[in-house]
């Protein structure tokens, strides 16, 4: 993880500080992504609970497992990918709307994602997250971040605050776009890295993923939208300011 952090994130505190103020405070997380190896190098980076306060208690990799999971361990603050099989976390907040209103034990989520869509962030904030950082995010700002949720704060990677900002000074409903919605969640992520110029392989790498699943689903985008090509494709995307 590289360094990107919330708005307002403190500054100049040390290993020895940061040990120290851990030891005054805790946080219960759960992971969710559907990638088994960043869940992994996340619990690496952050669940020394001795060290940073986090203790990771339940993990999971698509929509079903996780509402299972959160709702019997309930923890204070749920990382959450925004691309996941069965719905995306969209889904996930719709169906744990029940455990964020609870006034005593709130469930609160932070969207920790590689998106960086303005109709991602949008879309899970308002769902209820109240947060959203990418997955380029420090390890340390990134145990920071949870515990602001965990206090109510809002917290988001600095280029996407703006992005909520001005969804929620509109009162307009942003229109529905009839042939983005025929594109499932990993088809739109493939899309946008498509139309940013990627390659499939850099595609595959960053989304885990191989590259002949990469290829299927560029088929698939072409094939539900018509198009013949990934210039084509390119154009569609910079039309829609998905790029």
């Amino acid at each position: 993880m590289s360094d990107v952090a919330g708005a307002n994130e403190p500054t100049g505190t040390s290993p020895a500080e940061r040990s120290e103020g851990a030891a005054g405070r805790r946080v219960r997380v759960v992971l969710v992504d559907d990638h088994r190896m960043f869940r992994t190098g996340v619990q690496a980076e952050i669940g020394q609970t001795a060290e940073t306060g986090v203790e990771v208690v339940g993990e999971a990799a698509d929509v079903d497992q996780a509402v299972a999971v959160i709702t019997a361990t309930r923890p204070e603050v749920v990382l959450l990918d925004v691309h996941l099989p069965g719905g995306g976390g969209v889904e996930v907040l719709r169906r744990c709307a029940a455990l964020m209103a609870d006034a005593e034990r709130p469930v609160r989520f932070l969207a920790l994602s590689v998106s960086d869509a303005a109709e991602d962030v949008i879309g899970v904030i308002r769902g209820g997250a109240r947060g959203y950082v990418t997955k380029t995010i420090t390890g340390s700002d990134l145990v920071d971040s949870i515990f602001r949720v965990q206090e109510g704060d809002a917290v988001f990677s600095p280029r996407l605050a703006g992005f909520v900002l001005d969804a929620f000074a509109s009162t307009d409903a942003p229109p529905v776009d009839e042939d983005l919605d025929r594109l499932t969640q990993r088809e739109r992520e493939v899309l946008r890295l498509i139309a940013r110029g990627y390659a499939y392989k850099e595609i595959a790498k960053q989304l885990f993923i191989s590259v002949k699943t990469v290829e299927s689903h560029v088929s698939a985008v072409l094939r539900k939208l018509q198009l013949s090509n990934r210039h084509e494709l390119t154009r569609w995307a910079t039309a829609r300011r998905l790029v």
